[in-house]
């Protein structure tokens, strides 16, 4: 018996991606044919919902081709498959263990393209995938379901911040912690909201206080997790910010122009350059937005003296805990830089760094820099002053190696660069002495103390070691060591600054004008201060228009309050003969007239000017040019010197890490030879060539072409002898029109005439 033929319609119905392409088109015209699919998936969903494990693999087969058929086409017979989704739900909530992994794989895959063609909503897809993801022992399975759950989410905060569906994950996420602290379910919601913070989709509190729940869980991984989300999910979504602007080619709409002119014209690339022209004004704006205010997750800790407390006590002082050397170290940094930055008090934090203060102690470096990050201004020096001297006697000595004595020096500085008043005078006096070791990184270190204590306690150290300016200081009574607790007036860095250069200005163009020092400019600082708020780019800016008297009564008496400075001359710079002249124990003056002179020579300039936005740019470029005449002021400076200007410059909320305890101990290294050649060469891998050939690569390189001349040279010697011996039998005649025809050509623009 031969085989039967089968007819146009039965092939129809063979082949789904082809019925599936017809029902897209016409829906009504194959609803019978769609009938018929369903009756049989239906069938087999009754047999696998008896027993997933009783149909055989061509069944199997089938039944994924017909879940898929059916979900690419659901939207086009709403009413004929309302019940396929909850069938999919249900198979896979009850049988995904016991499902084919590919059958499985194709269930889940269905359901999101649903969630997709919004046949399901978002909360449901979440709620039948996040608890198989958590409960499965299947790897593959895991990691197809959080893939899907991601980009869920990523997908719902796409258009605009779903708010709602991202309280609930988050309470989910929550309630899963803090339900079984012990279990590592919870590694999950580690997972989705270090990912989701890393793409800048949750960046509220509460996803904070899922990770303060993770930090404080009773598993190690869970932990881990928690704590370095803390001291590193702020650097990891900055990293993903820039490499996603990074990731973006620039478009060189020039290019294209000049490209789309020389082309022939056709539709095709007129769209092309259409559509490059929108995305480059979609990058375009995305670039000038303006960048979004994103707090840092340890600003936006509810409680961060109870998380400091619950951390050192569950964590470091409980002695059944269970980590090990590395987890209790990642616990330690976090407390310390909770501390540091909230100014936090836990007292005994500080006695537990006793028995770690030791050179043979494991990650030592580490420990020094989390005693410096837990020291702030709050700290009471009796609780640092027996720290810092066991770090002196047990790391600074002639008979410790450079390496140790350099840690232990820059420790020290890193602790009283916080908390000054954490020295004793005689201990200062004899580390100082260490920058005539022979050491470099031993005496950079000794040098770094003393240049910090020239600044904030110039009276500890000899009369030899104060320098110039802190001698200065002294005798005028401007400089002088703070007590404990005290707090310095807020005042814009800088400011004075600013107020010299205004100075400055205001006397040259009085100068210009042919005005006496003395004289007011009125109409000059009005037309100065009108054209600043109007261009925002003017040099200079004074706020009161009248430079009158204004008078306020307080207590029963008229105080006069003048506006203008001008009034007083500008102050002359003291001379060095005068400081001289004055009695040596100026030192010692009254404390209330020492306030009363500094109180004098604050800037007052910010609280009696508005400044305009010209003059906080210039306050930016004063400031940029002092730090630059600072760092070089006294000429060229080695690499030891700059990172030690480096290390001054560092902002006290700036986490601080072992090697920067370390220090220039790598300097008492002797280099190898390959050392100092990879040194030397920095980073100059690239070939030499010279500049005709960088500029034909840059050239190929913007899709330029190369000229006739360079192809002919390019061309193989044999392919342009024919052409030689041509041009040497031509007449005159045809030179003449040849050269012609060239001057004719050039004139039309090319051979194209473009």
């Amino acid at each position: 018996m031969g085989k039967r033929k089968l007819g146009a319609l039965e092939k129809v119905e063979a082949d789904l991606a082809n019925l599936q392409h017809k029902i897209r088109r016409d829906p009504p015209s194959y609803k019978d044919d769609f009938d018929r699919q369903y009756e049989q998936y239906a069938a087999f969903y009754a047999i696998l919902a008896q027993e997933p494990s009783s149909v055989d693999d061509s069944g199997i087969v089938s039944v994924r081709e017909l879940i898929d058929f059916i979900a690419h086409v659901a939207d086009c017979y709403p009413t004929q498959t309302k019940d396929f989704p909850n069938d999919l739900i249900s198979l896979l909530e009850a049988h995904h263990e016991d499902l084919e992994p590919e059958l499985r794989e194709k269930v889940v895959v269905s359901l999101v393209l649903m969630r997709n063609k919004d046949i399901i909503d978002s909360p449901t897809l979440l709620n039948t995938l996040f608890p198989i993801l958590v409960s499965t022992s299947s790897k593959s399975l895991r990691t197809l379901l959080y893939q899907k759950v991601l980009s869920d989410l990523r997908s719902s905060n796409a258009k605009s911040t779903n708010h709602r569906l991202n309280r609930t994950m988050q309470t989910v996420l929550f309630n899963l912690l803090t339900s079984d602290r012990t279990s590592s379910k919870g590694l999950w919601a580690v997972k989705i909201t270090r990912e989701l913070w890393k793409r800048q989709i949750w960046t509220d509190a509460k996803a904070v206080e899922i990770m303060k729940e993770a930090a404080l869980a009773e598993n190690e991984k869970i932990i881990s997790g928690g704590v370095r989300f803390f001291l590193g999910g702020d650097k990891e979504r900055e990293e993903a910010a820039e490499g996603s602007s990074d990731e973006e080619d620039e478009i060189d709409m020039d290019k294209l122009r000049h490209q789309a002119g020389i082309n022939k014209k056709s539709g095709k690339r007129d769209k092309e350059l259409k559509k490059a022209a929108a995305t480059a004004k979609k990058k375009d704006k995305k670039k000038n937005a303006p960048h979004p205010l994103n707090f840092s997750a340890l600003h936006l800790l509810h409680d961060p003296q109870g998380f400091a407390e619950s951390l050192f006590s569950r964590h470091l002082q409980n002695a059944k805990s269970k980590l090990n050397l590395e987890q209790k170290l990642l616990v330690l940094q976090l407390v310390s830089r909770l501390v540091g930055l909230h100014q936090l008090t836990i007292t005994s934090l500080y006695s537990y760094f006793l028995k770690y203060l030791t050179p043979r102690q494991p990650s030592v470096t580490t420990f020094l820099a989390c005693l410096a990050q837990a020291t702030h201004t709050f700290v009471p020096p009796d609780t640092l002053q027996p720290l810092v001297q066991k770090i002196a006697n047990e790391f600074v000595s002639e008979a410790a190696a450079a390496e140790v004595a350099s840690a232990g020096l820059n420790a020290i500085r890193e602790i009283c660069a916080r908390q000054p008043l954490a020295m004793d005078e005689t201990l200062l006096q004899d580390l100082v002495m260490y920058r005539k070791s022979k050491d470099k990184g031993v005496v950079m270190a000794a040098r770094g103390l003393l240049s910090l204590y020239r600044n904030v306690g110039a009276e500890m150290l000899h009369r030899r070691d104060r320098g110039k300016e802190a001698a200065l200081g002294l005798r005028d009574g401007t400089a002088g060591s703070a007590r404990f607790g005290e707090i310095q007036v807020g005042q814009i860095e800088g400011i004075e600054l600013l107020e010299a250069w205004k100075e400055e200005e205001r006397r040259r163009k009085r100068e210009e004008k042919g005005l006496g020092s003395d004289e007011d400019d009125v109409e000059g600082e009005e037309e100065d201060e009108e054209t600043g708020w109007k261009n925002w780019d003017v040099e200079e800016d004074d706020s009161d228009d009248s430079g009158g008297w204004i008078d306020v009564e307080s207590d029963g008496e008229d105080i006069e309050i003048s506006d203008d400075e001008d009034d007083k001359p500008p102050a002359k710079k003291a001379k060095l003969d005068q400081a001289d002249g004055k009695d040596d124990n100026s030192e010692n003056k009254d404390p209330a007239a020492a306030a009363e002179e500094m109180e004098a020579k604050i800037s007052k300039l910010a609280t009696t000017k508005i400044l305009t936005p010209a003059d906080f740019a210039k306050l930016q470029e004063l400031r940029t040019n002092a730090n630059i005449t600072s760092s070089l002021s006294s000429g060229r400076k080695t690499q030891r010197q700059k990172s030690q200007v480096i290390a001054e410059g560092r902002h006290h909320e700036d986490p601080l890490t072992a090697a920067e305890i370390e220090g220039l101990a790598s300097l008492s290294h002797k280099a190898t030879k390959a050392e100092k050649i990879a040194a030397a060469k920095g980073d100059r891998d690239e070939k030499h060539q010279s500049t005709t050939a960088r500029r034909k690569e840059k050239k190929r390189s913007e899709g330029k072409s190369s000229t006739n001349k360079e192809k002919e040279r390019q061309k193989n010697f044999l392919m342009t002898l024919g052409k030689a011996k041509r041009k040497g039998k031509r007449s005159l005649g045809d030179v003449r029109k040849a050269l012609r025809g060239h001057v004719e050509r050039g004139k039309r623009g090319g051979k194209r005439g473009n």
